[in-house]
């Protein structure tokens, strides 16, 4: 957790702590990958008050090769520079939500970690447990006083291609992904089938109650110790897709204590844009 200049904040708060906190600054990340702007429409209809839009493709992601991911990190001074449009300052405590489960708004929780900004954490069960409790909506954009955000890149954060493949066998490698496309028997997204080889599979809804909120701590530590086997989480990986659900994993692992994991951005959808890597199928 971060201390802040009201107590401790992260890696989640729930909603009735965000209904408290009307000061803290909120950001929308709804997304859907079958309809990119689906999640601005949304927000620009109603979303929580206070919330400022991050759009996946346009603020939390950079320009794409053809051989960096669908969803390749931003340069960190433009992510830098999109914070102090957004008024960010060090002392604002940043709560991020998306539509349920939190793994949109993992990106940017994850994202401003890398930026060095500790206080920041998801709304857990997110939009919808916002709704079901009959808390207050908005269609009003507000608007912030743009700063000079004064980033601090915390590279270690982060692994590439290049640093996976010297690292075959000697790291655990975690994939988010659902276990059908692990193991490679359906790829309803990416142009290739399978997952890097050695990766274990842990599907991100797995850390998720039936209520759509996050397990409690205790359970998310026994399940993610059985799957580090003994490792130290500095030792894991993390990757997707595209390196969104990915973060979701992190932040789970960040619930249960378990800190100094690794996300390799690129992820799967980068790893298979060059076909000389390896790829793996099944269990």
């Amino acid at each position: 957790m971060a201390a802040t200049r009201t107590g401790t904040v992260g890696p989640l708060v729930s909603t009735e702590a965000l209904a408290a906190n009307p000061g803290w600054r909120v950001f929308d990340c709804r997304h859907d990958l079958a309809d990119p702007q689906a999640g601005e429409r949304q927000y620009r209809q109603a979303h929580i008050p206070g919330a400022r839009f991050a759009h996946l493709e346009r603020d939390l992601s950079g320009p794409k090769t053809g051989a960096n991911g669908r969803h390749p990190l931003p340069a960190f001074d433009a992510f830098v520079a999109w914070l102090g449009a957004e008024g960010l300052t060090p002392d604002d405590v940043v709560v991020c939500y998306d539509g349920a489960g939190g793994a949109m708004a993992a990106r940017l929780w994850w994202m401003l970690r890398w930026a060095g900004h500790d206080a920041v954490a998801v709304l857990d069960g997110g939009l919808a447990k916002w709704l079901r409790e009959g808390r207050p909506l908005s269609a009003e954009v507000p608007r912030y006083a743009p700063t000079v955000y004064p980033g601090r890149e915390r590279r270690e954060m982060a692994v590439d291609a290049a640093w996976v493949e010297a690292n075959l066998g000697r790291v655990l490698l975690v994939d988010a992904r659902a276990p059908a496309r692990f193991r490679g028997e359906a790829e309803p997204i990416d142009p290739v089938a399978g997952h890097i080889p050695g990766a274990v599979n842990r599907f991100n809804n797995d850390n998720l109650s039936p209520e759509g909120t996050f397990k409690d701590a205790a359970t998310l530590r026994r399940e993610f110790d059985q799957l580090l086997a003994g490792r130290a989480p500095q030792e894991a990986v993390n990757y997707c897709g595209s390196g969104v659900s990915a973060c979701h994993n992190l932040l789970a692992m960040e619930v249960a204590g378990l800190r100094g994991a690794r996300l390799y951005p690129g992820s799967w959808s980068e790893w298979i844009s060059d076909p000389r890597r390896r790829i793996a199928r099944g269990g």
